[in-house]
């Protein structure tokens, strides 16, 4: 009674490769999730400091990634359940062609379903708790 495994072939696909696959990853490519990664290691201090209010499904139980590869784009803070992403940004997206880029971005997020709240750093690091009841409303939306 032994086992014939004839003309059998057994295909592991590598990790990285079953990550594009996944649906949260909207079609996304290697480098920008090598990119997520790197960005995860030097995350801005308004970006920590939300990081931490806002992980182990602290808001209304909603688990949130950090610095998630979506498409072509990586976003601070993603929620899948409820396709939604919060950006915290620098003094630098008020120049007017990062802030044209922004809208692009946010047009391009958008017709995958997805919505983006916004918060400067300011925000976050001085109205935390404005930042967090306007995350939490906009989670408890049906």
């Amino acid at each position: 009674m032994g086992l014939h495994l004839q003309n059998f072939k057994l295909t592991i696909m590598p990790k990285s490769n079953r990550l594009l696959e996944n649906p949260i990853y909207f079609g996304t490519e290697l480098p920008i999730i090598d990119r997520a990664n790197a960005l995860r290691k030097q995350m801005t201090e308004a970006e920590e400091l939300l990081w931490s209010k806002i992980r182990r499904r602290q808001i209304n139980g909603f688990k949130f990634r950090r610095q998630h590869p979506i498409n072509q784009f990586v976003a601070d803070f993603y929620c899948h359940d409820k396709k939604l992403i919060i950006e915290v940004d620098g003094g630098y997206h008020n120049e007017p062609t990062q802030r044209e880029h922004d809208q692009q971005r946010t047009y391009e997020l958008e017709k995958l379903g997805i919505t983006v709240l916004r918060f400067s750093n300011e925000e976050v690091e001085n109205e935390m708790e404005k930042v967090i009841g306007r995350v939490g409303e906009w989670l408890g939306k049906e």
